[in-house]
């Protein structure tokens, strides 16, 4: 195993040891009632809690999960080589410090990587003038925040690398470790100091100013890094407020998918996107959205974990609120998953309950009939909406018996805060006409891949029912992938709004629906006064009925009313470029690539 690759394995196995309980589990018998109790060692007092009789073989399971984990750091530790710094030190350093040919050999494997937009900012502050501010690098796992790390370490000259040190912080390490630590390197005339995974020591937030006011104010730059999202917005809004620069990670759009993974096509990204991986090597077999198991895997531990880290850490666990109870009962990771499951479910029944429209089941049926390797007219004799609808019915009733434990709408609202705050998750509005006064809105999750396996995976399983015995394996076969294209329709919807939302933080990005029908994204410019309206489609093929909406007349004058003159009418789909009755037909793929934030 490579160094760099031993070190990126400590590091997760570090990271996964602190997120699981320390101890054991004892019993007591009180009364001749059995009771269990989780007891553990802090702060040289022995601690005990409590544990629910149904939770206690869990709660086993993870303190033998950690005590194997632990056996195995053991083991890679042992193969580490002495730290690299200069002898002239007498203070022996507690943290995991690289610096010198370990960053060249830290750094070789992503010299051919190409880079992220996001990287640009990163370079800025590290060779712009110092200004006594950390720089934090925070995003979910799997987001490209180490790499771009590794890539400053292989631009930088010889000079340059002989001031830089990189320290692998672990769940040990506290900050006073940091700082006797930080001070002896800025003695030896290092400049560029890297931290990652900065928020596993427990005291971080309450001292995270150290870094600021001490080191970056004596011109080091200083780069704080890691994958607890939440912990670093929570130390911005305390010991940070105005001392920092942050940047964030986790949203990675189509056109940086295409350049930076070299991987092309929206239903590509509509399956996999979400996650850096592998510089786009064999990206489909280890990406993190690959199966559903590794996107529930990636759920569990990049985001239900990094919330309760965050919560647990912060000052008093004041940010717990009412999700109080759910951890004290060990049930708020299990509850986290829920909220990303339900939202997800919530989607799926939502597709699934709009009607097919009769032109979009006529092109499917016309082109499942004229393939060229297996044709079929499946489609004209499966009733796909009572289909739908049944699976719709085995949804809802699926969704209700899941819920063992009641969750609460403050509990599941709270929860959604978080998911926003990580980037995962944002609101589109929704807006109507003519009733102007009503307004909803659709939650759009950022990570496609994550959705779009979570949704697959439902869809096979629903269909392995009994109300489907019925059907024959290609029935079955067409029938999914028929509700699937649904899903990928939609989701491009989710995708386009959201990305061209970001986009144009000055202008109103929603869907506006009427009675009957709907503009599925609306681009409303408040400071000029005009409006553009868009319909997206999945299709390859251009139809008349696509754009029927856009040249409404009634509709178009309710809008213009509404939202000032209508600069443009566009389809955006999977073809190319064409201009129909006055219609832009244009490529999704183009305008996601070529879109540009104002």
């Amino acid at each position: 195993m490579e160094l760099s690759e031993l070190q990126a394995k400590i590091t997760e196995l570090e990271q996964q040891i602190a997120e699981l309980p320390a101890g054991s589990v004892t019993k007591k018998a009180i009364n001749g009632n059995v009771y269990f109790y989780h007891r553990w060692t802090e702060n040289k007092k022995r601690r005990e809690k409590y544990i629910p009789a149904e939770e206690v073989d869990s709660f086993r399971k993870q303190i033998e999960r950690r005590k194997a984990l632990e056996k195995e750091l053991k083991v890679l530790q042992k193969q580490l080589p002495k730290k690299s710094v200069s002898a002239a030190s007498e203070h022996t350093l507690a943290t995991n410090i690289r610096t010198g040919e370990a960053l060249r050999t830290f750094s070789a494997s992503v010299r051919k990587y190409r880079k992220r937009e996001c990287f640009r900012q990163l370079h800025n502050y590290i060779y712009g003038e110092p200004q006594d501010k950390v720089f934090i690098l925070y995003g979910l796992r799997r987001t490209g925040k180490t790499t771009m790390i590794r890539q400053i370490f292989a631009g930088m000259s010889d000079a340059e690398l002989s001031k830089a040190v990189f320290i692998q912080i672990t769940a040990r390490d506290t900050l006073a470790d940091v700082n006797r630590d930080l001070k002896a390197l800025e003695e030896q005339g290092f400049r560029y100091v890297f931290l990652d995974e900065v928020t596993l020591m427990e005291d971080f937030i309450e001292g995270a100013a150290l870094f600021s006011d001490v080191f970056a104010a004596c011109g080091m730059k200083i780069v704080l890094s890691g994958t607890d999202s939440l912990g670093f917005l929570f130390t911005e809004d305390e010991q940070l407020y105005d001392r920092c620069i942050l940047l964030h990670t986790t949203f990675i759009p189509y056109r940086e998918f295409e350049s930076v993974l070299g991987i092309h096509g929206i239903d590509e990204y509509i399956r996999f996107g979400g996650t850096m991986s592998l510089g786009g090597v064999h990206y489909n077999e280890t990406s993190a959205f690959a199966s559903k198991k590794s996107a529930d895997e990636y759920v569990d531990t990049a985001i239900a974990r990094n919330i309760q880290h965050s919560l647990r850490c912060y000052q008093y666990e004041g940010h717990f609120r009412h999700l109080r109870d759910l951890y004290d009962r060990n049930e708020l990771t299990s509850t986290i998953n829920r909220v990303v499951e339900d939202i997800n479910h919530r989607f799926t029944l939502e597709v699934l309950t709009q009607d097919f429209k009769s032109h979009d089941l006529g092109i499917s049926a016309s082109n499942l009939r004229r393939d060229r390797e297996n044709p079929t007219d499946i489609l004209d004799h499966i009733d796909l909406a009572a289909v739908t609808e049944s699976l719709r019915q085995l949804l809802d009733i699926r969704n209700r018996a899941e819920q063992t434990v009641a969750l609460d709408d403050v509990h599941a609202a709270e929860i959604k805060e978080y998911l926003d705050l990580l980037d995962l998750t944002q609101d589109i509005d929704v807006r109507y006409l003519p009733d102007v006064s009503r307004k909803s809105s659709r939650t759009v999750i950022a990570q496609p891949g994550l959705r779009y396996a979570q949704a697959d995976a439902l869809i096979r399983s629903l269909l392995l029912d009994e109300t489907f015995s019925a059907l024959s394996l290609p029935e079955r076969t067409a029938v999914q992938e028929r509700i699937l294209s649904e899903i990928r329709g939609r989701m491009l919807e989710d995708i386009v709004l959201l990305e061209t939302k970001l986009a144009n933080p000055k202008k109103q990005v929603f869907v506006l629906q009427f009675p009957v029908g709907e503009f599925d994204m609306v681009v409303f410019d408040p400071v000029a006064g005009s409006c553009h309206i868009f319909e997206i489609k999945h299709s390859a093929e251009i139809a008349p009925q696509q754009y029927r909406h856009l040249i409404d007349e009634e509709k178009c004058a309710q809008a213009e009313h509404r939202y000032g003159p209508i600069t443009g009418k566009t389809v955006l789909y999977r073809g190319e470029n064409r201009v129909i009755e006055g219609i832009q037909y244009q490529n999704v793929e183009e305008y996601l690539r070529n879109i540009v934030r104002t």
